[in-house]
This record gives C-alpha cells, sequence and structure tokens, in this order.
C-alpha cells in the first residue's frame, strides 16, 4: 500500500511538473514586431556610427580601410553617403547578393539596425 502511493504521488508530481512546464505563446505578441525600434530622426553621428563602431570600424576604419575594408573607409561621410547612394550599403547589410555581405564573418544586423540605415537612407543621407 505505501509503495503504491509513493508511486501514486510521483506519477502526479512529475505529470503536474511536465504540464505545468508547456506552454503556448504567439510569437507576434510576445515578440511584436519591430515595436521597440525607432527610425525616427536617425543621425549618422550617433545612431549609425555606434552601430558602425560595432560591427563594421574593425575592418572599415580610417586605420584598417587599406587593410582589411576594400579601402572603404567608413568613417569618411562621403564615402558612407557614396555607397548608400549607389544601393551597396544596403545590398551589404541586407545580404540581398548584390554585393559582398556584411558584416563580413559577422552575424547580419538585426532588422532593426538595417531599418535605421534604410530610414537615414531615405531621408536623403544627410551629413548629421
Amino acid at each position: 500500500m505505501k509503495i503504491k502511493f509513493l508511486l501514486y504521488c510521483s506519477l502526479l508530481f512529475a505529470g503536474a511538473a511536465l504540464y505545468t512546464g508547456c506552454y503556448y505563446d504567439k510569437a507576434s505578441l510576445v515578440y511584436p514586431n519591430g515595436s521597440d525600434c525607432d527610425t525616427t530622426g536617425i543621425q549618422l553621428s550617433t545612431d549609425l556610427n555606434s552601430i558602425m563602431q560595432t560591427s563594421c570600424f574593425s575592418c572599415h576604419s580610417a586605420a584598417n580601410a587599406s587593410s582589411f575594408g576594400g579601402g572603404y573607409n567608413l568613417e569618411n561621410y562621403n564615402t558612407v553617403k557614396s555607397l548608400a547612394t549607389s544601393g551597396t550599403l544596403m545590398s551589404a547589410i541586407t545580404q540581398d547578393g548584390n554585393a559582398s555581405p556584411m558584416p563580413q564573418g559577422g552575424s547580419k544586423l538585426s532588422d532593426c539596425n538595417i531599418n535605421k540605415f534604410s530610414a537615414w537612407i531615405n531621408s536623403g543621407t544627410p551629413n548629421n
């Protein structure tokens, strides 16, 4: 009788643990698409430079562009503007196959960061 009771309690406990460990959430409710990505008033000097500092400047800085960055110094506004207006910048960071995927050897930029570059380009690539 004691063994049956312990077995019953063990099964009840295991069932409760398994049941409470399983749940279903709609991903769109848990992770709303773009809800925390502000793309208004994007500035090159602050918003985009912080992204490029993390993901691009190790190869595309003034010090490294000729050695590692294919000659593209992304610390220079004219270079960034030229790449942006030609479409090369967006092709590289969206990794659409029309330019070398960037960052090379790293993970793709988040959708939010890509949207920030797109917003800046759509605003006319201001030197801000």
